[in-house]
């Protein structure tokens, strides 16, 4: 397998809320080169023809302009790709991706099921359009496309797809298999900090504030923290009666965040809003 070059939404970096933030499994840019029957050898990059090389080259493009927010210049260039070269499901992926960013349901799952007439076996593919199922609010068809993906022996990014699905088990109301998926994700990418999040909001809202503190400190100790986390963190340690740690993270708040929603919210008193 060539080595992947995913395309992750990067909504936590970027400082949007994180509540039901998803960073998306990727778009594979280079094709999974593999033998077919009867091949002598097997198909690599240099076997590529000079269409095909340039299509790569619109993929490549698009994937950027997606990661920087510009979605008509993105589906501008994945045109040009497909142009070249429709044969690719890496493409019909991304194009997918596109049309779910521009909110055209219609066109981004019409991107998916495409993809995966080409390449029923993408990983990657399932995963992005379990989360399309998700947000469409059809959470059964998404938990089997997750759970396709997770069964696939190679697929190297499964921390991803199990916090997706834990988030989308959440937004259906699966509390327990939401816990339950996010923990798992917890387990193989302990520094994901969507993941911690969730996972502290789920103690919070059980009264488990020890296990919420035990999620919640370490991100809020980090680079990572951002208003909202910073807010989960001082009513954890409000209802554990923790008055240090609450004036600790409140004057954190204060000073990096001093605009932000969560600072009103403080300044009010309005803990459990």
């Amino acid at each position: 397998m060539s080595p992947n070059k995913r395309l992750t939404l990067q909504a936590w970096l970027a400082g949007r809320r994180i509540g039901a933030a998803v960073a998306l499994v990727g778009v594979v840019l280079l094709l999974m080169a593999c033998a077919g029957p009867g091949n002598a050898d097997l198909t690599t990059a240099s076997d590529d023809t000079d269409a095909r090389r340039r299509a790569r080259v619109y993929l490549d493009l698009a994937a950027s302009y997606l990661e920087q927010g510009k979605n008509t210049y993105a589906l501008d260039a994945v045109k040009q790709s497909l142009a070249l070269d429709s044969s690719m499901y890496e493409a019909h992926d991304l194009r997918a991706l596109i049309y779910m960013r521009m909110n055209e349901p219609t066109l981004a799952e019409g991107g998916f099921r495409q993809a995966l007439a080409l390449q029923p076996k993408a990983a990657t593919v399932q995963h992005n359009y379990g989360w399309f199922l998700c947000q469409q609010g059809r959470f059964n068809e998404a938990m089997g496309m997750f759970s396709v993906a997770l069964a696939h022996p190679t697929y190297d990014t499964k921390a991803k797809t199990w916090m997706t699905q834990g988030l989308c088990q959440a937004k259906a109301g699966q509390v327990a298999n939401a816990e339950k998926s996010l923990i798992k994700a917890n387990q193989l990418d302990p520094g994901n900090p969507v993941v911690s999040y969730n996972l502290a909001l789920r103690f919070y809202a059980q009264a488990d504030y020890s296990r919420a503190a035990s999620y919640i400190s370490p991100l809020n100790a980090s680079n990572l923290a951002n208003a909202e986390s910073l807010w989960l963190g001082i009513r954890v340690a409000r209802k554990a009666g923790d008055a240090l740690q609450v004036n600790a993270l409140s004057n954190t708040l204060r000073q990096r965040f001093a605009q932000s929603k969560e600072v009103g919210l403080l300044d009010k008193g309005q803990f459990d809003e």
